[in-house]
Parts: structure tokens; C-alpha cells; sequence
């Protein structure tokens, strides 16, 4: 375990992840609870291809991963992290020579390994999900080279944590992939763990379920290819597995966008997928693109950083990479945020840190070119690399922006928001959007002159009120245009007016 440090503004992060079939280093900003990716590279070394039969690494997978770890220590002397995590996995864990070679790596690179109990890096692929889902429940798996690691998910932490030998390499070749073998594997393992594993959700984690993930949604003609927070129902995910499970590497090879490094093991993590959605009764599985490194880069973060909400920590350090004032988002969150509470929530518990994320955002963009922003920024917070959200409140939140720089009714991609956004949800993107662009333009995006008015929306109007020695500044012709572009949105009368002397005393009709 990787103690936490106490958290500086920003720093930089390097790990090193020494798998059984992959060896990658990542090298990551860190601003907050905002993680970036700022490089990454892989080789398929393919280290624990012959443990099954041999009990021993592969000779060649050795001297690959070795000429990677190497350029990788050059990388990061050059680069010169704050903090170094290298990590190896079950084929250093599992075989015979799996100590020599971390001794060979750290003589030829000064790169200490690692090596990882089953616990522990089911544990590592558990917090990598809640890193990017905080709200996580059911069980985290991660499918590696070698192994497959399960935990529960609980209140935001992971439970104990089973390692089985149900990756690719720990089955000895039989000339031809046969996935009714590895189905029935997956069920006998599973057997004595399958009552305290049973769950309706579940996250799967690994490169190859997420190139499973890319073909179900070409089969589904699903029209955002973002693997974060994807979602398969269970027919979808059993429709998708039986199909790859029966193809052949040559069939595979057809398909477009799928890594071609993949195309080897990718039957095999199909039929395990089957294997577990059938055994512990799954019902949904959702895609995590945060997986073990993720979670090593959780761990060492403050509790303090690791409570705070990764999608609005995240649209914050969005819009700080831009120059925008900090204080602005808050400070639009505050003005509107009350109103905006008073209305019928359609995107139930979450709707609060939507729109808290959204404020974030308020001044996104602001020296793109006017006549484009508003379709630049719906595009760049549509595919941001910010975690924390499903697809549809993804959707939402590009919506929002969009309408945040235009009134234009018609958003880009129709066909993507008719199929993730209920009509309803999309008038209430309008309508935040339509809040947020008040607020800045109101007062020139000062929290301070900001702060001089307020916004409340009542059953029958929306009233814009200013303080009275500042009404003549801020409620002038362009502040009476966009709070009528909000008041037509959400169907209400606009009241624009100074405010009494003492606010709170003064009687509020609806």
C-alpha cells in the first residue's frame, strides 16, 4: 500500500504496470481529484504466455517487457515524475521465475517492481472504479493476461477480493480456442464463490472487455463510442459474447477499430464474460476505463481529495486549463442553484451535481471564435476525458454548454441526443444553458456584480431582480433578452425589477 502525501495544487504521476500479456507506463497531471492523461504507451510483451504449460515466464515476453522497461526508465529520468508506481501482476506473481526477472529489471533499469498479491490488485482494479464512478455498486472485474480478479463494491469501497486463474494464459493450448471449455472453467471456479459474488451490476475492467465494448456497439449502431460508463444490458452483453466467442482471429481481423493486438484473446474474454453474466445472475455491466493504475493514483490522494466528486473536479480543472477564474463557477452555481432546486427533478439524485458541473464549465471556451463555439463546445464536453457521468448525463451536460452560447433550438447530433435524452431533459439542458449564459453575461462574469442579483423561478414566472442602486447597470437590454430566452424555456412570465432595499423583507407573490 502506497501511503497518501499530503495534496499539493498539481503534480505529475508515472506507472509503470508490468501485466501478464501487456506492460505499459502511464504518465499522468494530477490537479485535485482532476487525473489527466498526459502519455501512454504499451507493448503486448506477452510475459505469461507459457505459464500454464511451462510454469515459467515466456523467454521472449521477457526480453520484450525488458527493452520496454528500459525506454520507459529512460521516459520518466527525462520527464522526472513527482511520484513513480511500478507494479507487476499475476505472471511475475505466479512463476517460477517471476522474482528473478524483478531482480533483472531492477539491475538493468533501477525500476523496483512491485509485485502484487491477487488482493491487492483486485483491490487496485475496484478503486480504479470508484475513481472514475464514485457511486459504484456491485462487483469490479478485471480480466488480465493470466488471471481475473473480482470485488465487491460497497458505500464507496471495495470488499475482499477472490483471484481466479480464468485469463487467456492460464489455459494450456489445445490447437483451437473452444469456448465452451472456458465457459465451463469460469463455472467451476466460480462455484464456491458464486453466493457471496451474485449481483445485478457488474464493472468490468481490462483492455480486452473494452474492445468487446467497441463491437457491442457497433452491433447496436450505438452512436458514442466512449467506453467509460458504457452500458450493456444483459442480452446485449450475452449477444455480444456469443457472437466474438464463435469468431475467428481472421473474422475479427474484418472488423473495424478493434485492436489488432487484441484479436487473440479477445474469444476468450468474451466467453468468460458469458461465463460470469450467466453464473452470477448479471443483469447490467458497465464499462470502466479506470482499472488498476487508476486506482493506484486513488490510493495515494488525501481522504479529504479522494471524497470530493470526480465530474465537477474535474470540469473545474477543465475550464482552470483555460484561464478562467475559479471563483466564476461556484459563483454561478450559487446564483442559479436555488432555482433551479425548485423545479421538478428529472435526472433524479444526480441532478444537483449536474448542474453544480455545468456552472464549472460556465466560461468554456470563451476565446474560441463566437461563430463556432457553441458546436466546438458541445463536441469538447461530449468526448472530455472527465469521469463521473454516465453517457445520457454526458449528453445533458453537452447539451447545457451548447446552449450556454447559443438560443438556437436545434443541437448537434440529433440522432444522439433523440436516443440518450428524453425530450424533457433536453429542454432542461436548454434551460441551464440558458441560466448559465444569463448569469455571465448579466455581469460580465464577476462573482462580485453577480452577486448583486438574483435569480428565482416561481410556479408561474421567472424574476431577475438587481439590487436598487445596481438595476440601471444590470438589468439593461441584453440582460431583458437572455432572461426571456429562459422564461420562454420554462414556459413562465419574465419579471425583471430592482429589489427593495432589504430583500428578505420584502413579500414574494408567486
Amino acid at each position: 500500500m502506497w501511503a497518501p502525501e499530503p495534496d499539493p495544487p498539481a503534480w505529475d504521476a508515472a506507472v509503470i504496470d508490468v501485466g501478464s500479456n501487456s506492460v505499459r507506463l502511464v504518465l499522468y497531471r494530477v490537479e485535485g481529484r482532476a487525473v489527466w492523461t498526459v502519455f501512454n504507451e504499451k507493448i503486448l510483451a506477452g510475459l505469461g504466455r507459457d505459464l500454464a504449460v511451462t510454469g515459467r515466464l515466456s523467454r521472449d515476453g521477457i526480453e520484450a517487457a525488458m527493452a520496454a522497461l528500459r525506454r520507459f526508465a529512460a521516459l520518466i529520468a527525462a520527464t522526472k515524475p513527482d511520484r513513480v508506481f511500478a507494479v507487476a501482476t499475476a505472471a511475475a506473481r505466479d512463476a517460477e521465475d517471476g522474482a528473478a526477472f524483478c531482480r533483472r529489471v531492477r539491475a538493468e533499469t533501477g525500476l523496483d517492481l512491485r509485485v502484487l498479491t491477487g488482493g491487492e490488485e483486485a483491490r487496485y482494479a475496484a478503486l480504479g472504479v470508484l475513481a472514475g464512478a464514485p457511486e459504484s455498486t456491485g462487483i469490479a472485474g478485471d480480466l488480465g493476461g493470466a488471471s481475473l480478479e473480482l470485488v465487491r463494491l460497497t458505500d464507496g469501497e471495495p470488499g475482499q477480493g477472490v483471484t481466479l486463474p480464468l485469463g487467456p494464459f492460464a489455459f494450456k493450448e489445445t490447437g483451437r480456442f473452444e469456448p465452451d471449455r472456458v465457459r465451463s472453467q469460469v463455472e467451476r471456479k466460480l462455484k464456491p464463490h458464486a453466493d457471496a459474488l451474485k449481483t445485478p451490476l457488474f464493472h468490468a475492467v481490462g483492455g480486452a472487455w473494452r474492445n468487446l465494448a467497441l463491437l457491442a456497439m457497433r452491433m447496436s449502431s450505438y452512436p458514442l463510442e466512449i467506453v467509460q460508463q458504457y452500458e450493456m444490458t444483459r442480452r446485449e452483453a450475452l449477444e455480444a459474447a456469443r457472437l466474438i466467442s464463435r469468431q475467428s482471429p481472421r473474422s475479427l481481423d474484418k472488423i473495424e477499430g478493434i485492436s489488432k493486438r487484441r484479436l487473440e484473446t479477445l474469444p476468450h474474454a468474451a466467453a468468460v464474460l458469458e461465463g460470469l453474466v450467466t453464473t452470477l445472475d448479471i443483469d447490467r455491466v458497465v464499462l470502466s476505463a479506470f482499472g488498476l493504475r487508476e486506482g493506484v493514483l486513488f490510493e495515494a490522494m488525501s481522504a479529504d481529495c479522494r471524497a470530493q466528486d470526480p465530474l465537477v473536479e474535474g470540469c473545474a480543472a477543465l475550464s482552470a486549463r483555460e484561464g478562467v477564474n475559479p471563483a466564476l463557477g461556484p459563483a454561478v452555481e450559487a446564483w442559479l442553484g436555488p432555482a433551479f432546486a425548485g423545479l421538478e427533478p428529472l435526472l433524479g439524485a444526480r441532478e444537483p451535481t449536474l448542474v453544480s458541473a455545468a456552472c464549472r464549465l460556465a466560461d468554456l471556451g470563451a476565446r474560441l471564435h463566437p461563430d463556432h463555439r457553441a458546436d466546438l463546445i458541445f463536441y469538447q464536453v461530449l468526448r472530455a476525458p472527465v469521469p463521473g457521468m454516465t453517457h445520457s448525463e454526458r449528453v445533458f451536460l453537452a447539451a447545457t454548454l451548447f446552449a450556454r452560447h447559443t438560443a438556437a433550438a436545434t443541437i448537434p447530433e440529433p440522432a444522439l441526443i433523440a436516443r440518450l435524452l428524453t425530450h424533457e431533459r433536453v429542454q432542461r439542458a436548454r434551460a441551464l444553458g440558458a441560466a448559465i449564459r444569463l448569469a455571465c453575461e448579466l455581469s460580465g462574469r464577476s462573482p462580485e456584480l453577480l452577486a448583486k442579483a438574483s435569480l428565482d423561478i416561481r410556479t408561474a414566472s421567472v424574476v431577475v431582480e438587481a439590487d436598487e442602486d445596481y438595476a440601471p447597470l444590470l438589468l439593461g437590454e441584453q440582460t431583458a433578452k437572455r432572461a426571456a430566452t429562459l422564461a420562454t424555456l420554462l414556459e413562465r412570465e419574465l419579471k425583471l425589477r430592482a429589489a427593495s432595499p432589504d430583500r428578505s423583507k420584502r413579500e414574494k407573490v408567486a
